[in-house]
């Protein structure tokens, strides 16, 4: 059971990684619609990152006063 399982997956993975002709047609839109989203994944990223680092960074001002104060 467990070697026809495997074959069938062999299989299966041959087909997807050997090339065959796609008789595709990729108009400039198409790219363009690619990097518009591969820039627009990057700025989301950095904003979202951007938020964080805010928070962290107000994090350990806080710390900072807190520990001014105390020493006095």
């Amino acid at each position: 059971m467990f070697i026809k399982m495997m074959n069938n997956f062999a299989y299966f993975f041959l087909i997807f990684i050997l090339p065959t002709k796609a008789y595709a047609y990729l108009d400039p839109g198409t790219g363009s619609i690619i990097i518009q989203s591969i820039i627009a994944a990057m700025a989301t990223g950095l904003f979202a990152l951007s938020g964080y680092w805010n928070k962290i960074k107000s994090f350990f001002k806080r710390n900072k006063k807190k520990d001014k104060e105390i020493k006095k």
